[in-house]
């Protein structure tokens, strides 16, 4: 939820809320037609050109609120683009700035091989019809007056799964993306968001099904040092929900069934990945799979707790609750069994209480069910340290074991290409998207070191009890860990 453009926020914020009363009044139907008037009710235009395309906009984003894609399209791919928003965007990739000098030398037009530099009055001029963007005039200028516009959805992405249509539209590879929602706050038009499961939610509970919500361990300490675990537990079940489970109980579990497995790799000479953020597991799946044997077979903790409750009861519907928009795709891989059955981010949920007329409000630290290194299974280094400390429950040592603790894709990327031509000098790789891990997800409320304090005076209150230990209060023999 962190962007440049409080704007983007604030219309994304009022469609997700519009959209959540309406279903809660059962009157989605007929009044999604009214939504974008009464967001843009006109006459004069505020963002775009016209009211009519500001309009567009808010019908697209309120079939995204729907879990439907834009209009005029067929994909499965969770994020998706607004081609109504994404226009106002510059197709040129190079322009000639005010540093030109109309120099004698022409060094610019000479270095072009397409003819698409011509000399104006007062400066170079780039036909955008002709370029290619191959970048050679900007190398050529000695007065560096062509910048080079790299469009910031394309930058942010890690996979490189965004081009470009013929008029300039943004296009997302689904082949490519690993559906890490970098983009999503990156475009400064709010021409990318993911399609949201709310609506399905709010009719579940509305049918009185058994809908338990799973909120994720990157979530405490994002909405201040007096909101804890037990807040939500409160907030969600007035807003509906049966129940709600803290998914740190799921790093534990994660924790203890990845450290059995890294021993075992350890001692055999193997060299494995984590399995626990979607977005990296996608990258695996995607870009290196002929490194599925190295990741852990291992269920993220969503899917740990989603087992869990489905164990018990069978009937339970579960939902997870987080930062991160990979989470959906993940909810929506029909090859892992029993895993959560919606995902829905931060601002999401927030909209679905605001329409119920529900807020979160400060309550005593007392709900705890993981341990610190589950808690702490949202920060970046944070699945290493846990673990790490599974085996020395366990009796093992772990002297002289090194872990590649990727912070961000990019940083994945590398490891993942050492690994693959065998020269990575770790013997393990904790993959982590978002810069930060979980508590740095696309759907953040606030940014980490803006909530750092908080979130590690909330986690200081919990008791030290260990991982292992802990998990001997659950019927961890009535379900698999497993992916297959």
């Amino acid at each position: 939820m962190v962007t440049n453009d409080a704007t983007i926020l604030r219309l994304k914020h009022e469609v997700l809320y519009a959209v959540a009363k309406a279903s809660w009044e059962g009157k989605l139907e007929e009044k999604t037609h009214d939504i974008p008037y009464e967001i843009i009710p006109g006459p004069q235009a505020t963002y775009r050109c016209c009211i009519y395309k500001e309009r567009e906009i808010i019908r697209q984003r309120v079939r995204l609120a729907e879990g439907k894609c834009p209009k005029g399209k067929n994909s499965s791919n969770v994020v998706q683009v607004i081609n109504a928003a994404c226009e106002e965007c510059p197709i040129a990739a190079y322009v000639v700035t005010d540093n030109c000098q109309k120099c004698m030398g022409k060094a610019c037009q000479n270095s072009c091989n397409f003819g698409a530099i011509s000399m104006g009055r007062d400066r170079a001029y780039i036909d955008p019809a002709k370029c290619k963007s191959c970048g050679k005039c900007s190398q050529a200028c000695p007065y560096n007056a062509i910048a080079h516009l790299e469009r910031p959805c394309k930058k942010s992405c890690p996979v490189d799964a965004i081009t470009y249509d013929e008029y300039g539209i943004c296009e997302i590879d689904e082949k490519k993306c690993i559906e890490c929602g970098n983009c999503v706050h990156s475009c400064p038009f709010g021409a990318i968001d993911s399609k949201t499961f709310m609506i399905d939610v709010i009719n579940l509970i509305q049918a009185g099904k058994k809908v338990v919500a799973m909120v994720a361990p990157a979530t405490e300490g994002q909405f201040g040092p007096d909101i804890t675990m037990a807040s939500w537990r409160t907030a969600l079940k007035k807003t509906g929900f049966a129940d709600m489970v803290e998914v740190g109980l799921g790093g534990d579990m994660t924790a203890a069934y990845e450290a059995d497995e890294w021993m075992e790799a350890y001692k055999e000479g193997k060299k494995l990945t984590t399995s626990c953020c979607p977005a990296f597991v996608n990258m695996i799946k995607k870009h290196f799979p002929m490194l599925l044997d190295n990741m852990s077979t291992t269920v993220s903790p969503m899917c740990a707790v989603s087992r869990l409750l489905k164990a018990m009861d069978p009937e339970t519907i579960t939902v997870f609750i987080g930062p991160c928009i990979a989470k959906k795709s993940e909810a929506l891989d029909l090859n892992v069994k029993d895993n959560a059955d919606y995902v829905l981010n931060l601002e999401e949920v927030n909209a679905m209480m605001k329409a119920k007329g529900v807020e979160l409000e400060p309550e005593p630290n007392g709900y705890q069910e993981s341990s610190v290194f589950g808690k702490r299974f949202g920060n970046g280094g944070g699945v290493t340290n846990a673990v790490l400390e599974c085996m020395q429950e366990a009796g093992e040592s772990t002297d002289g074991i090194k872990v590649a603790k990727c912070n961000g894709a990019v940083e994945c990327k590398k490891a993942l290409l050492m690994l693959r031509v065998g020269k990575l000098p770790e013997d393990f790789v904790e993959g982590m998207a978002c810069v930060g891990g979980c508590v740095g997800g696309p759907s953040k409320r606030k940014a980490e070191n803006e909530f750092k304090k908080d979130r590690d005076a909330l986690i200081g209150q919990a008791d030290g009890r260990k991982v292992r230990e802990n998990l001997k209060n659950y019927p961890m023999d009535q379900f698999s860990m497993h992916r297959h």
